[in-house]
């Protein structure tokens, strides 16, 4: 299973530049939607379904930093008149995301604290390097170059506390 999600994870964003090689500041506003909706998504499936105290308290942080950070994003963009638009990528990453959710959804205990512990450390460190490599580059308005940089500093704090709760968990 995590050869699975680490080669959709791995596929998609190269996938979605041959098919869409410039992205909008609107195509990156739906982008950035999307990602802060999916760690929502299946933060709220972890918060119910970790039985490890750390791997539950990360879940509800996501929960909490991402739907903060996507109203933000949403408020900000909106004020300087930037609509979101749907893109083969945006749509890609959603399905990845609740792909990913319905995979985590039968697990238990121990086996589903670390699916999800790892799909969160894959998920962002593919998030991240879109950031850097696909959407910072593309991004033209200043608001938008703002919001990502806010999401690319709240992904890299996720990620080192993902990784972290990822060292402790036993194998």
């Amino acid at each position: 299973m995590k050869f699975r999600i680490l080669m959709a994870l791995t596929l998609l964003p190269g996938c979605a530049t041959s098919v869409q090689q410039n992205l909008s500041d609107s195509d990156i506003a739906m982008i950035m939607r999307v990602a802060n909706i999916g760690e929502v998504r299946e933060g709220e499936v972890a918060r119910t379904k970790a039985t490890n105290t750390g791997v539950r308290d990360f879940a509800t942080m996501m929960v909490t930093e991402h739907t903060s950070q996507n109203n933000k994003a949403e408020s900000e963009l909106s004020r300087a008149d930037v609509a979101s638009s749907d893109t083969t990528l945006s749509r890609e990453l959603d399905a990845a995301s609740g792909a990913a959710a319905d995979r985590l959804r039968p697990l238990s205990g121990a086996a589903f604290d670390r699916a999800y512990i790892e799909r969160q450390v894959d998920a962002h460190q593919s998030l991240l390097s879109m950031i850097d490599t696909k959407l910072m580059p593309s991004a033209k308005k200043k608001a938008v170059k703002e919001q990502l940089t806010e999401l690319r500093k709240l992904l890299d704090k996720h990620l080192a506390r993902a990784r972290q709760i990822q060292g402790s968990l036993p194998r």
